[in-house]
């Protein structure tokens, strides 16, 4: 069976026209199948009632030399006796009294004559002459007062047969003639079809390889195709933003990882400057692993939010709830001991309209500076604002400094470098990108004192 099945897949055309010219080949050899035997049945049946009406005819026309007025039947002789005893017997009950002068008594058409002469009513029957003629047999009663005959006629049916025949093969030759044609005009008309389409597959390709702005709109345009236009627009429109994002996110790389490996080449130039102790050896190889850890942490952050926007674009931003993301990154981080950190909430669920793995790379960089800073407490703060979600983090550490708050969002610009905790200034700036992404904002709020607030405001879900 299997190996059955790809023969035949094997054998199928293989391009949709000439599919959809085997399906209506095939259709339409399956109605004219059809047609053809109902009209040749008809056909049939209309030739044997022209046979029979033939037979009642020359019946009648011997019944008129039948006498039955007396006790017993009498033929009567009349000018035109030859022509009306070809192939007629006639019967008195069930006594033969004349029969056409070329048949035997074992001939199936005079045995046929005998069973019909016994039927009660009028009735015909079909046998086969020697020589393999059809002949047909009808047999007419003629009732008198005192006596009964049957009149039975016979007549050859080869010349009917024979124009069921040639009324067939015509049939069968004009089907072939048809479906020829059918297949012919199906192939130029789905050739013509599908024209337009294969011109449309053809531009929206060249179109996607370069991104360009031409679409093919749904004016003008049939119903299918239209359809088809705007499937292809939206393809487009897909491929476009691909595009788009592609160069966005090689940008923002490029951007973000320009200052660590800034960084990376300026250490190793002055390493190499001239000899160096051990010592210094080893800051230089903590520097540069540091910068190799924010360039990890840069790329895992942007491809991440790439990734996601690209599986599932129909979903982006997403909705997520707020106080589980909250509550699941306060667990992550190493927080001190003497740290206490709280989460205060508006409601039970308050939903924000980006994707949970989003809302976290948007807080992460906050919680962790407010965690690595904080003198004793982090307060976060989630509560719903008009058109938007307001989360608020506290620290009660030592605050930014007035002087570098205009740099505070700038890649790879650190307060005080020499601060003893790890950073290179990349943290606060991917936040307030990704942010902006989906329509929100992370700010600073210069006038908290003492410590620090960072806000983020996100769409409401």
């Amino acid at each position: 069976m299997n190996r059955a099945s790809r023969v035949l897949r094997r054998l199928a055309p293989r391009t949709l026209r000439g599919r959809l010219s085997l399906v209506a080949l095939t259709t339409s050899a399956l109605l004219m199948t059809i047609l053809t035997v109902v009209f040749n049945a008809v056909m049939d049946r209309h030739l044997q009632h022209q046979a029979d009406d033939e037979l009642r005819n020359r019946a009648a026309a011997v019944a008129t030399t039948v006498d039955t007025t007396g006790p017993r039947v009498r033929v009567l002789e009349t000018v035109h006796d030859r022509l009306l005893d070809a192939n007629v017997w006639i019967y008195a009950g069930t006594q033969l009294l004349e029969k056409p002068p070329s048949t035997t008594a074992g001939d199936p058409p005079a045995q046929a004559a005998d069973r019909l002469a016994t039927q009660p009513k009028d009735a015909c029957a079909t046998v086969q002459a020697p020589g393999h003629r059809p002949v047909r047999l009808c047999a007419r009663r003629v009732s008198g007062l005192r006596a009964t005959a049957t009149v039975v006629t016979a007549l050859d049916l080869t010349p009917y047969r024979s124009s069921a025949d040639t009324l067939l093969v015509g049939s069968l030759i004009l089907d072939a003639v048809m479906l020829g044609c059918t297949y012919v005009l199906t192939r130029l008309s789905v050739g013509r079809a599908l024209r337009p389409v294969r011109t449309m597959t053809d531009q929206a390709t060249q179109w996607s390889a370069v991104g360009s702005d031409e679409r093919f709109g749904t004016e003008d345009h049939p119903a299918e195709l239209a359809r088809l236009g705007a499937s292809l627009d939206a393809l487009l429109d897909r491929i476009r933003t691909v595009l788009r994002h592609e160069q966005q996110l090689t940008g923002e790389l490029s951007h973000e990882l320009r200052t660590p490996l800034t960084r990376i080449i300026m250490e190793l130039d002055w390493w190499r400057a001239r000899p160096r102790t051990d010592a210094e050896t080893s800051a230089t190889q903590g520097v540069i692993a540091e910068a190799a850890q924010s360039m990890r942490t840069i790329c895992d952050t942007l491809l991440h939010h790439a990734r996601e926007n690209a599986l599932h674009p129909e979903t982006s931003p997403g909705t997520s709830d707020v106080v589980p993301v909250l509550d699941r990154l306060l667990q992550r981080l190493d927080t001190p001991d003497q740290v206490k950190t709280a989460v205060e909430r508006e409601a039970p669920v308050l939903e924000a309209g980006v994707a949970p793995a989003l809302l976290e790379r948007v807080l992460s960089p906050l919680l962790s500076n407010a965690v690595r800073y904080a003198h004793s407490r982090v307060t976060v703060c989630a509560r719903r604002v008009p058109g938007a979600v307001r989360i608020d983090v506290v620290d009660d550490g030592p605050g930014v400094p007035e002087t570098f708050g205009d740099e505070l969002f700038q890649p790879g610009r650190r307060a005080d470098p020499g601060d003893g905790h790890d950073g290179a200034g990349l943290g606060l700036p991917l936040a307030r990108r990704l942010a902006r992404t989906v329509g929100g904002e992370v700010s600073y709020d210069p006038g908290h004192t003492p410590g620090a607030r960072f806000t983020v405001r996100l769409p409401a879900g």
